[in-house]
């Protein structure tokens, strides 16, 4: 039996949507049976987590569970027609039902699984075909791949694979909906989806900012005051910038066309770095340069 979706992902009743999906990812990617190959109790965890999430992600199956139309497995909870209500039952039994048709002493799980098997009815007794239900993964996505696009593997809660293309300048948070990748239909319905959120890994030298990517970079001091020619990496690989005369620290230089998918910019912040040693002939030669051209490098700052 599938657990009650709250106490899986150990939120309140009254969690924010927003506050069920982070706490889903982060839960998930700890949990993730690429990171615990193996481990049969974290894939147990992991595959509870998904079906929790089916639920709680899910702003109509959620007010449904909530109202108890369906439990926690995503089945519906409605009585059966031939049950009746504990006031009409007798001989102090919770409820009673007649067979209309089925064995009085029938299983009832026996009449189910063979409702699965042929498909459920209408009132016509033409089969009803149901649609398959969505499923939901979470995939952490290297930087340069969500800028770049790539080729990923998520492994499904039964244990198999499903192959899925990044699309190039994939945001972090952003859910991919495959289609017909999820469960199967029921009596030829068509399959539910798979939902793939993505979460993108910070990167050591690029941030992004909305389609423009910014690097600070680090010149020394001879490059800030004679101008020079530099290398640079960019998400597409290193180019040569132009670093002119005189650059500061702060100072930014734009690369065009070097931003996420060939639609924004490259912003470089150039940071000017002393050597870890300065001899005492440098900072003669600045003192001496101070002196005969003084400024104030802190002038309007004085409240």
């Amino acid at each position: 039996m599938a657990q009650d979706p709250y106490t899986v992902l150990g939120v309140n009743k009254s969690a924010s949507d927003d506050e069920i999906r982070k706490v889903y990812r982060k839960l998930a990617k700890d949990s993730h049976p690429d990171l615990h190959p193996g481990d049969k109790a974290a894939e147990d965890r992991f595959k509870a987590l998904n079906a929790a999430y089916d639920i709680l992600g899910d702003a109509d199956k959620r007010a449904q569970f909530d109202r108890g139309e369906i439990d926690a497995s995503g089945a519906e909870t409605r009585p059966h027609a031939d049950y009746r209500r504990y006031a009409d039952a007798g001989g102090g039994r919770t409820y009673s039902y007649t067979s209309h048709g089925f064995g009085g002493e029938e299983d009832m799980s026996d009449i189910l699984s063979q409702m699965f098997r042929q498909g459920f009815r209408g009132r016509g007794g033409e089969q009803v075909r149901m649609r398959g239900s969505d499923v939901r993964y979470n995939l952490t996505v290297g930087f340069l791949d969500a800028i770049n696009g790539s080729k990923q593997r998520v492994t499904m809660p039964e244990g198999g694979a499903l192959d899925i293309s990044i699309p190039r300048g994939v945001r972090d948070g952003q859910v991919l909906r495959l289609k017909g990748k999820g469960m199967p239909g029921l009596a030829d319905g068509p399959p539910g989806d798979a939902l793939v959120g993505i979460s993108v890994s910070a990167h050591p030298v690029f941030v992004r900012d909305g389609d423009n990517i910014a690097v600070e970079l680090p010149i020394t001091l001879a490059e800030a005051l004679n101008g020079a020619k530099v290398r640079v990496p960019t998400v597409t690989g290193a180019v040569t910038l132009t670093i002119p005369k005189g650059s500061n620290t702060g100072r930014v230089l734009r690369l065009k066309g070097k931003g996420v998918g060939g639609q924004g910019d490259q912003l470089v912040t150039l940071k000017v770095v002393l050597p870890d040693t300065v001899d005492d002939r440098l900072a003669e030669a600045a003192r001496d340069a101070e002196q005969r051209r003084p400024y104030d490098p802190r002038r309007g700052m004085d409240p």
